[in-house]
């Protein structure tokens, strides 16, 4: 077509005046990974989410759980042969943030009684398997060679227990907290890599040679501009080395400066709404700009009290549930909150308005503090 060939040449075929392309720029390109790729891109890639995990996890796992069964309790120490209670629920904590779900296997040797040993299974290698119904009957976990099913007992109970963050539109896999916070990922993690960049180039805006010549610059000369500019002026190395032009050629910024992009202010912002997903305040991170709690102090307690406990007492109940059967009697597990550093200054609280009640007993106040 003529009107095609000379709009390509940059002609308008009314005035004969260049024209100038304009291009949209089009939406934003959000990341949609589930399972394994969330994991890798939004733990083992980025700091603040890494940092927030790890804090959750090791905070939950070093909460006292306390039981009357010494079953149970031995369970608890020693999960498995060379592996200690904490570094068992540490796992546990973890997968249940970054996947939404958390699988313990219970293995019963043939003959005996009671639980020999408790695994963790990777999420991402497990799947239910439902019945006509909806419900899960097993679940099925790929292996090395192969994939096996764990079944239900006889008595219905299964060897399997399945933690979950609730997802409003699944009833059975959780909903991770890293997938609320996709956008917050991306944005930071495109931040990191636009100021790599940006520090590879010399750490200045981009711009542009304008060859003011007649007609267009020989290829010749062209190839060598190029080879010239990736060789002597780009990366870190070559940082503040000054462009040597030849004649016919002029240096044209065209980029933003990085004030104006404010991509700091974009990371920290990115950075707060990770650690918000994650239910770990801001200040304890040092990340600049919230001042949500008056100290470092307030802001612990809360994250003990308002993200470490509710995991905590989560994993203490289902536990409780789950150990009835094969241990053969009623297992209650708790958080022995009196041997959380965390909460010492609101057991003082506690124990300086009982000490002043006058009007209850020695053994009503006991009752309140919870002591025998």
């Amino acid at each position: 077509m003529n009107w095609m060939k000379r709009w390509r040449e940059g002609r308008n075929t009314k005035a004969g005046v260049p024209l100038v392309a304009l291009t949209d720029p089009g939406g934003a390109a959000w990341g949609g990974r589930d399972g394994p790729a969330l994991t890798r891109d939004g733990y083992m890639r980025n700091a603040v989410a890494y940092r927030c995990v790890r804090m959750v996890a090791e905070a939950a796992a070093s909460m006292p759980l306390a039981t009357a069964s010494e079953a149970a309790r031995q369970l608890l120490r020693r999960p498995a042969p060379e592996t200690d209670g904490t570094g068992f629920l540490e796992r546990v904590f973890m997968h249940l943030q970054l996947h939404g779900n958390a699988f313990v296997e219970a293995v019963r040797l043939p003959g005996e009684t009671g639980i020999t040993a408790l695994y963790v299974l990777a999420p991402e290698r497990v799947r239910p398997l439902s019945d006509a119904r909806g419900w899960v009957d097993s679940w099925a976990v790929r292996e090395t060679r192969g994939e096996r099913t764990i079944r239900r007992e006889a008595s219905g109970w299964s060897p399997v227990l399945h933690l979950c963050l609730p997802h409003p539109q699944d009833d059975i896999l959780g909903l991770p907290a890293l997938a609320a916070a996709r956008r917050a990922l991306d944005l930071h993690n495109a931040a990191a890599d636009w100021a790599k960049s940006l520090i590879d180039n010399s750490a200045k805006p981009s711009g542009a040679l304008i060859y003011s010549g007649n007609g267009r610059m020989p290829p010749d000369q062209f190839d060598r501009l190029k080879a010239d500019l990736d060789a002597l002026y780009s990366g870190a190395a070559n940082a503040g080395r000054p462009l040597l032009l030849e004649g016919g050629l002029d240096w044209r910024p065209m980029s933003l400066s990085p004030a104006d992009m404010d991509f700091l202010e974009a990371r920290n912002s990115a950075a707060r709404e990770i650690a918000l997903a994650l239910g770990v305040p801001p200040q304890l991170l040092g990340i600049p700009g919230d001042n949500t709690y008056a100290n470092y102090r307030e802001a612990n307690l809360a994250f003990w009290r308002m993200t470490v406990l509710p995991l905590a007492q989560k994993m203490a109940a289902a536990l409780s549930v789950w150990l009835d059967e094969p241990l053969g009697e009623e297992i209650n597990i708790t958080c022995d909150l009196d041997r959380v550093p965390a909460f010492a200054a609101e057991r003082e609280s506690l124990w300086a308005r009982l000490e002043g009640a006058s009007f209850a007993t020695l053994e009503e106040k006991r009752r309140i503090a919870g002591l025998a």
